[in-house]
C-alpha cells in the first residue's frame, strides 16, 4: 500500500502534518484515528459473525369484509 510513496514521501507527509496540526495535536489525532479504525473493524467483525436473522411468521391478515354493508363508504384520502 505504501510501497509507492517511499521514504521521501513519508518524510514530507510527517513534516506537512507537523505544520498543519502542530506537535501537541498529533498524538491526540493519532489516537482518534486509531479509535475510529478499531470501531470500524469491530463493527465489521460483528456484522460478519451475526447469524442470518430468523424470519418470524407474519401475523395473519385481518379477514376481508363479507358483505357490502361492512365495506367502507368513504375511500378518499384524508386532507
Amino acid at each position: 500500500m505504501l510501497s509507492g510513496i517511499g521514504a521521501p514521501g513519508i518524510i514530507l507527509l510527517v513534516i506537512l502534518a507537523l505544520l498543519l496540526f502542530g506537535p501537541n495535536k498529533l498524538p491526540e489525532l493519532g489516537r482518534a484515528v486509531g479509535r475510529t479504525f478499531r470501531e470500524f473493524k469491530d463493527g465489521a467483525r460483528e456484522i460478519i459473525s451475526e447469524p442470518e436473522p430468523v424470519k418470524k411468521s407474519e401475523a395473519p391478515a385481518p379477514p376481508a369484509p363479507q358483505s357490502a354493508a361492512e365495506l367502507p363508504q368513504d375511500r378518499r384520502l384524508p386532507e
